[in-house]
């Protein structure tokens, strides 16, 4: 196997023009990988830790020169001339190289760039697509698998100015056979929801993930414009509501302030069960606060017969919390995202720790995102199963899709497309 011959970053503008950190990945073969690195807007405490410069003076605080200048100094010189036949051996000499648990001395976000750009490169001297690359590196033995997606429709929480409460409304196309034919219902009902806004005086901008933002009084209004869109669109049955509620943006004191109501953690739940049973909702992502972990295991007594509950602030695609999430009962499914941990390696480890302990894995994106289309090979190298990429709506979320439209191709009569639900 080849061994790496050069490492370049450089700081290039994310889907919200702020810097971010790529990466540039050249083996002694003359293969090649790059890779870009996502951001969040609500991040939970428990993340890997990005770095940014801080200089207001330079992208008002936002920079990543640091972090570039490590990839380019002290992570290239350790890493010139290790072979790349192992990407859990390159991530463990970034870990060890950064030397803390957050990955804040190096930044998260260049040694996830490194990591990244290597598995692209490793794949390329394969001439391997990278999912299939993925899959032989982490022995996933069942291939085939395109992810039922979770489309954000209706931005509101830290996504958009809307005054809905909840970060994401997002409509999942389960009843197809195809994944090709799933997007199709979901971009047709994404439209079918464009026009129904508009007709009824709303402004049709997007927000951060390419969904809408309309000016809405509570929850259930939002819900009602995506049940009308579902149904003119001819998909009742076929297409099901998600939520994320990221509660932990409208948590204070141990009191949850949704649709201009206070709510204890009980009475959340029991405010989501009103939710579920009126609105075809089938899966809802951080019910409360990252901290609560009461409240999410009394979510899960209540409602995880019926509903997929997934921890994501509460958990951040770190093994640690999510093996204490599995032993309390304080959901079945898991957000994945990969600058939430930091490595590939590790990325893979939380999927399979799920995975093993029969939870079910949806892979992510971030609200800053760029054309980079990872998370769509992951996603299929790993059987995660879902993912969660934004609307059918801006190119920053528009290629992932087309990605895996390109992997189903690849695939051909090997391709399966099935509900988890």
């Amino acid at each position: 196997m080849a061994n790496i011959s050069i490492l370049h970053a450089r700081q290039i503008l994310d889907s919200r023009g702020n810097p971010t950190v790529e990466v540039e990945c050249t083996l002694d073969d003359g293969s090649f990988g790059r890779a870009a690195v996502p951001s969040g807007a609500s991040t939970g405490t428990h993340e890997a830790m990005e770095l940014r410069d801080g200089d207001k003076k330079n992208y008002l605080g936002k920079s990543v020169q640091k972090a570039v200048a490590n990839v380019n100094g002290v992570i290239f010189k350790r890493l010139k001339g290790e072979s790349v036949t192992d990407q859990r051996t390159i991530d463990q000499v970034l870990i060890d190289l950064d030397g803390t648990l957050n990955k804040g001395r190096l930044g998260a976000n260049a040694i996830l760039g490194v990591s990244m750009a290597v598995a692209r490169a490793r794949a390329g001297s394969e001439e391997r697509p990278l999912w299939q690359s993925l899959a032989q590196q982490f022995e996933v033995e069942r291939i085939g698998l395109l992810p039922v997606p979770q489309m954000n429709v209706v931005n509101g929480g830290k996504h958009a100015d809307s005054g809905l409460s909840f970060q994401e409304c997002m409509i999942v196309p389960i009843g197809f056979d195809r994944f090709s034919d799933a997007l199709r219902a979901g971009v047709e009902t994404f439209h079918t929801l464009k026009t129904l806004l508009k007709d009824a005086g709303h402004i049709t901008a997007v927000g951060d993930e390419g969904g809408f933002a309309p000016r809405v009084k509570d929850s259930r209004e939002a819900f009602g414009w995506l049940l009308a869109a579902i149904e003119k669109a001819g998909y009742m049955g076929k297409i099901k509501i998600a939520i994320d509620a990221a509660a932990s943006e409208f948590c204070k004191d141990g009191k949850y302030a949704v649709d201009d109501r206070m709510f204890s953690a009980s009475e959340l739940i029991d405010y989501y069960a009103e939710l579920t049973d009126g609105y075809s909702i089938i899966s809802i992502e951080d019910s409360h606060s990252e901290e609560d972990w009461d409240g999410f295991v009394g979510m899960n007594k209540k409602l995880g017969g019926r509903l997929q509950l997934v921890g994501d602030d509460l958990l951040v695609t770190n093994t640690e919390r999510i093996k204490k999430g599995i032993t309390q009962k304080a959901g079945n499914a898991v957000l994945i995202k990969l600058n939430q941990i930091g490595t590939v390696s590790e990325t893979v480890d939380a999927v399979k720790l799920a995975q093993k302990s029969g939870w079910k894995t949806i892979i992510s994106h971030r609200s800053g995102e760029t054309e980079d289309t990872f998370i769509a090979h992951l996603a299929v190298g790993l059987n995660a199963g879902q993912i969660k990429t934004g609307a059918p709506s801006r190119t920053d979320r528009i290629c992932k899709y087309n990605q895996l439209l390109r992997i189903e191709e690849q695939l051909g009569k090997k391709a399966k497309y099935e509900s988890p639900f």
